[in-house]
């Protein structure tokens, strides 16, 4: 497993998140002169935009993430997020977090699969980071939060190797191997299957340095080319005609990473009969982990030490609904398998439990990190900073 997967992963998934928000709040926003109390303006969406993009790009929260470590667990991860999504005075009930989060997740893993290259996923991190810059560019102390993790990327990720980028595209798709949400974008489109899984194209361009395959040379003890055969491929392949720029600015050429929702249309997810059984056989057989709970605690206190910001004096929090209305939200509540359902762990971390986490963090884990402490240790002492 790659150290160097977890900044990609968090960033691409942050990228997906704002997509669908920055939709949904411009789809039920209410010109302001027109709007009620508790109604969406477009106001109420910048400010949700930037509260969650300033919380996303925190300093230290950066300087933690681009350590070398392990992928944090699903269900760790996803807690982040919902402490993420709720940043500013936007509320999500928990089945249009659910569903966030599997569109964010199926996302990224399509993204994945088609990148060209391993060291690609650089440019569909650049593609997200992009898109970001422009949610904030009137707000240029944001702004410079994003680009100050641009250069990061630029210099952790510029010098690594193709099999360094290999290492990093497996660990990412091990993270998502059970993952097999239908999303109806995706099914439209038929680059999904009813049973969840992605239909990968035979045709279009080929990574950038490669050959449009069709030709087989072969050559003596000398290097010497001695003959050729040509073969028929089953697709249909080009050339692309440049390489995508991995500077702070530039053309990217990729168009994974990009807003697909940029044109409204109707995204719902369903959760096939295949995810279902492996989730359900994953928790039949699941261990008990006794430190579980502070686990997801202390990553949801990564972000800055953030707490879930209270609306203050008369001003209410304004609910956000991923569905088309409140009866389907409900439903979908409802409906939803126990075992995908997360929810947000709270628990006050006096300096007993910590000091108690820390001693199981030293006994639990068999190996340190590369370049730092264990795991406890870390998120401990990120505590303590913060």
């Amino acid at each position: 497993m790659s150290g160097r997967a977890l900044p990609l992963l968090f960033l691409n998934l942050g990228g997906e998140m704002l997509y669908i928000l920055d939709q949904r709040l411009r789809a039920q926003s209410i010109p302001g002169e027109k709007a009620r109390k508790d109604e969406w303006t477009d106001v109420d969406r910048k400010r949700v935009m930037n509260d969650i993009i300033t919380t996303m790009f925190n300093k230290k929260f950066m300087e933690e993430l681009f350590k070398p470590q392990e992928l944090y667990s699903k269900k760790a991860l996803r807690t982040v997020y919902d402490r993420l999504a709720h940043a500013s005075i936007m509320r999500l009930n928990q089945a249009s977090m659910d569903k966030l989060y599997d569109l964010m997740t199926m996302a990224f893993k399509y993204q994945v699969l088609l990148c060209p290259r391993p060291k690609d996923l650089l440019l569909i991190t650049f593609n997200h980071l992009d898109a970001i810059k422009d949610f904030v560019h009137d707000a240029p102390g944001i702004l410079n939060q994003v680009d100050e993790t641009f250069r990061q990327l630029i210099e952790v990720y510029g010098c690594l190797s193709a099999g360094e980028f290999q290492l990093i595209r497996q660990t990412l798709l091990t993270f998502f191997q059970d993952m097999h949400i239908r999303v109806s974008i995706f099914l439209k489109d038929k680059v999904q299957n009813s049973n969840g899984r992605f239909v990968l194209p035979i045709s279009g361009p080929v990574p950038w340095g490669t050959e449009v395959p069709g030709l087989i040379r072969i050559f003596n003890g000398n290097g010497d080319e001695i003959k050729r055969t040509e073969f028929t491929t089953g697709g249909n392949y080009v050339t692309p005609q440049r390489e995508g720029s991995f500077e702070l600015y530039g053309d990217r050429v990729l168009k994974l990473g990009t807003n697909m929702y940029s044109v409204s249309r109707p995204v719902e997810t369903h959760v096939s009969g295949s995810s279902k059984n492996l989730t359900s056989h994953a928790k039949g057989n699941m261990i008990p982990n006794p430190l579980a709970e502070e686990e997801l605690n202390f990553l949801a206190r990564l972000l800055g030490g953030l707490e879930v910001n209270k609306p203050g004096g008369n001003e209410t929090g304004f609910r956000l609904n991923l569905f088309t209305t409140d009866e389907e939200e409900e439903h979908a509540a409802l409906t939803r398998p126990e075992e995908l359902s997360y929810k947000v762990i709270n628990i006050e971390a006096t300096q007993e439990q910590a000091q108690l986490s820390r001693i199981l963090g030293e006994l639990e884990v068999a190996e340190p990190r590369a370049g730092s402490a264990a795991k406890g240790e870390d998120l401990l002492a990120l505590m303590d900073a913060l």
